[in-house]
């Protein structure tokens, strides 16, 4: 079971709220803002809104004395899960056209840039059959995140991404 602690000043100070498990879809009841995080136990996505929406953040274990640390824009956190382990393989296809068109592309492993792999940019829909991945607006695992569960995702916009996104698996 992991363990996220939130609290409302940087360096953890101020109020706290403790989550365990696949917690809250709406935050906002325990506090008004999130200036640090400690993670004591397993790997989470916190959101910048209620109902896991908005711009979303990958933290492991590990101290976020502020929400730059986590790359945060604001101190907004009003949601958070925690990510199921996977201790399997990993695998996705990747094509470049909305409903499963034009080039396809399959990934195992992590992927820094699509475009020094595979020779494209753009990502449209996938299907992602084993494990969690975790998606990248920009190259070298940077820009908003997207946690990519097993599924298929026929446009960009299901998971709430851009077009143009780079992956690396969890």
């Amino acid at each position: 079971m992991g363990r996220i602690i939130f609290y409302e000043e940087r360096n953890f100070q101020g109020r706290s709220y403790e989550c365990s498990g696949d917690c809250c879809s709406d935050l906002h009841s325990h506090f008004s803002r999130c200036n640090s995080i400690r993670v004591d136990s397993g790997a989470w996505m916190v959101y910048e809104r209620p109902n896991y929406s908005g711009y979303q953040y990958y933290l492991r274990r590990g101290e976020y004395p502020d929400y730059q640390r986590w790359m945060g824009f604001n101190d907004c956190v009003r949601s958070c899960r925690m990510i199921p382990s996977h201790q399997g393989s990993h695998r996705m296809q990747i094509y470049e056209r909305p409903e499963f068109g034009g080039q396809m592309m399959e990934l195992t492993d992590d992927c820094p840039s699509l475009y020094d792999r595979f020779h494209f940019n753009d990502i449209h829909s996938c299907n992602v059959t084993e494990g969690n991945w975790l998606l990248y607006e920009h190259p070298h695992y940077r820009g908003r995140q997207h946690l990519m569960g097993p599924g298929q995702y026929r446009r960009f916009n299901e998971w709430g991404g851009s077009a143009r996104a780079k992956y690396k698996d969890l």
